[in-house]
């Protein structure tokens, strides 16, 4: 059985082991795969993993040997599902692996912001505090968080994460979720979309994009935001109208952005928010912890030993074909 991994360096650029995916075939790995060089690297594979190269419905019908994908990640929007499915191949994807790592990443954004670290390492550094009269060197205002609303705009996996550490900080938690109250923490108070936005002082983006949420922060709700906000996204740059974002900041109408996401990555063409005043961009990196990648890999072996044992789990959603698994396992058992 021929396992092929066409883009493994992002999950994994050396250090750690491939073994749980490795293990079960025949085992080809390629750090990156150009569009050009999809069809001759996956033509042979009964199994392919994927993080970012697209297997759309054309590439998938000239792939006849191809039973299962593995995505490297949660997001599958580079494989046609429904077409896999209409061609008997299970795709699988790894959800909430990295949801401790996202959660820690938005806080290390938000307290960059509030405490000026990077600045205050690189004024001491450069001597600043050594040359100050006072034995303590104030650069900027440092402000707390507890006390704070945070308002979080996605309740899955990493918003509910984010939001136990914004109630330890002993900030008031928002959230617009649609989620049900009995299945909701005791502290998270249920607003409106609006009114989350006009109540919040730190607002933190943790939904999946969708055509419906596409810049669903744009022009018109950044100007229902408090002056002074600090925006945070740790999910999808499509969640935020770029353009508009670096208009409000240069306006002043809101304190801050932190991002770790952009709308096209990485930012080749430019991107507004590269030259915005007041905002921090890292990237792409939240979900990248050494452990978050250790799990992927791990479940993503998982995945595949389900599938080969006839019991896939973490299926995509809109792939429902399950035909053709037994002849898998009889090939892995043969």
């Amino acid at each position: 059985m021929n396992i092929v991994v066409l883009d493994g360096f992002v999950a994994n650029s050396g250090d750690l082991s491939w073994e749980p995916v490795s293990s079960q075939g025949n085992f080809t790995l390629y750090p990156r795969t150009a569009p050009d060089e999809t069809y001759d690297r996956s033509k042979n594979a009964e199994i392919i993993f994927t993080n970012k190269v697209v297997l759309d419905a054309e590439m998938l019908r000239r792939l006849p040997k191809l039973r299962f994908v593995g995505v490297l990640a949660t997001g599958y929007n580079n494989v046609d599902v429904k077409a896999a499915a209409e061609l008997g191949i299970t795709v699988c994807n790894v959800p909430a692996y990295s949801t401790d790592s996202v959660a820690q990443t938005a806080f290390a954004l938000l307290l960059s912001v509030t405490n000026r670290v990077a600045d205050y390492f690189k004024g001491v550094a450069e001597g600043d505090w050594g040359r100050c009269i006072d034995f303590s060197y104030r650069l900027a205002p440092i402000s707390e968080l507890a006390g704070k609303t945070m308002g979080i705009y996605g309740f899955g996996n990493i918003g509910r994460k984010v939001a136990d550490i914004a109630h330890a900080f002993g900030m008031r938690v928002i959230s617009s979720t649609s989620k049900p109250a009995d299945v909701l923490p005791g502290y998270l108070e249920k607003v409106s979309f609006d009114d989350m936005l006009a109540q919040s002082d730190v607002l933190s983006l943790h939904a999946p994009l969708t055509d419906s949420n596409r810049r669903i922060i744009n022009a018109d709700t950044l100007a229902k935001m408090k002056p002074g906000a600090i925006l945070i996204n740790t999910a999808r740059g499509g969640l935020i109208d770029e353009r508009a974002l670096a208009d409000a900041l240069s306006a002043g109408n809101l304190g801050a952005a932190a991002v770790d996401v952009l709308e096209q990555e990485p930012p080749r063409d430019g991107s507004p928010l590269l030259s915005a005043p007041r905002c921090y961009i890292t990237p792409h990196i939240a979900w990248e912890s050494t452990e978050a990648r250790e799990r992927l890999i791990k479940i993503s072996g998982d995945n595949l030993r389900a599938f080969l044992a006839g019991n896939p789990v973490n299926k995509a959603a809109g792939n429902v074909h399950q035909a053709r698994i037994r002849k898998i396992a009889v090939w892995q058992h043969d």
